[in-house]
C-alpha cells in the first residue's frame, strides 16, 4: 500500500474555544515572571491566563507527575489522551490506573476517524513513519485542540537535543495558542525524586528498559548508557512524532522538510 499524500497535510486551525490569541511578547513576560517558579505555580498561571486550556498526556514513562500536579491545581482540567491504536497494552492499562488514582474526571480519549480507511492493514508505519504519526496522532490531536485556547505538555529540556531551549510558556505559530511546559526545567532526577516522594506509579515498561514510550511498533528498549529516547524510531533520524515544534519549525526528519504543513500542534 502506498502512503496517502493527504496524511502529510494538517488542517489550519484557529485559536481555541476562547478565541484568545497569545502574543510572543506576553509569553516572554510570563517566562520572565515565572522563571524561578515551581511547576504548580506555572500551572496556576496557565489556568488563569487561558481558562479553557487542556492538558495533553501520553500516559508515558513519567506522565503521572504532570497529571498529578495539574489535578491538584485544577481537578477538572481537560486531559487529552491520543490512542493511536498502536500503543502498548501496558500503556492502555496504565492510563486507566492513573486516571482512577488521580480522579481525572474530564478525560478525553482521542482517536483517528479515518485510520481504517487510510491504513486498513496497520502497516503504514513500515513505509512512512511520518505519515503514520500524522494520521494517528498529529491530525486527531490538532482537531481536538481546536476547541481550546491553549495546551499543557510534559516536555522537558533534558529529553532531547530538540528540546534544550524549551521555555515554560510558548506561542504556537499559526494558531497563537498558549503552550505551557511546566516541567521544562526538571531533570530526570527531579522526576524520580518527586515520584518516590509522592508514591506515584511509574509506567510498567520503564522497568523493562523503556525510559521513553511511544507506539509499540516504533519503540524499542534502551541499553544502559544510551540516550533515553534512543529507542524511539531507532535507526532513523526521526526524534519527534511531529506534534511538537522548535522555534516555530516542525521537528521532522530531513526527508519531509518540504512537505506542506500549517503551524504547530503537541
Amino acid at each position: 500500500m502506498q502512503p496517502d499524500p493527504r496524511l502529510h497535510l494538517a488542517k489550519k486551525t484557529s485559536a481555541g474555544g476562547s478565541g484568545r490569541a497569545i502574543s510572543a511578547g506576553r509569553a516572554a513576560q510570563l517566562n520572565a515572571r515565572y522563571a524561578h517558579a515551581g511547576a504548580a505555580e506555572v500551572l496556576d498561571a496557565a489556568f488563569r491566563e487561558v481558562p479553557d486550556i487542556a492538558l495533553v498526556s501520553s500516559f508515558g514513562a513519567d506522565s503521572v507527575v504532570l497529571l498529578q500536579l495539574a489535578a491538584k491545581v485544577k481537578p477538572d482540567v481537560p486531559v487529552l489522551f491520543v490512542d493511536t491504536e498502536m500503543l502498548f497494552d501496558e500503556t492502555l492499562e496504565h492510563q486507566k490506573r492513573v486516571a482512577e488514582l488521580l480522579g481525572l474526571t474530564n478525560l478525553h480519549v482521542i482517536r483517528a476517524e479515518d485510520s481504517k480507511i487510510l491504513d486498513p492493514n496497520g502497516t503504514l508505519h513500515k513505509s512512512d513513519t511520518n505519515a503514520c504519526c500524522t494520521l494517528r496522532k498529529t491530525a486527531p490531536l490538532q482537531k481536538a485542540l481546536a476547541q481550546y485556547g491553549g495546551w499543557i505538555t510534559g516536555r522537558k529540556r533534558h529529553q532531547s537535543g530538540t528540546r534544550q531551549r524549551l521555555h515554560m510558556f510558548e506561542v504556537e505559530t499559526g494558531t497563537n495558542r498558549l503552550k505551557v511546559n511546566p516541567l521544562a526545567l526538571w531533570s530526570a532526577q527531579d522526576t524520580i525524586r518527586y515520584m518516590k516522594a509522592t508514591q506515584l506509579p511509574r509506567h510498567p515498561l520503564v522497568a523493562k528498559g523503556y525510559p521513553s514510550i511511544g507506539c509499540a511498533p516504533c519503540t524499542t528498549p534502551v541499553a544502559e548508557g544510551e540516550d533515553p529516547r534512543a529507542g524511539r524510531w531507532r535507526e532513523t533520524e526521526k526524534e519527534e512524532c511531529g506534534i511538537h515544534f522548535v522555534d516555530g519549525k516542525m521537528v521532522r526528519t530531513p526527508a519531509v522538510d518540504n512537505v506542506p504543513h500549517s503551524g504547530d500542534i503537541q
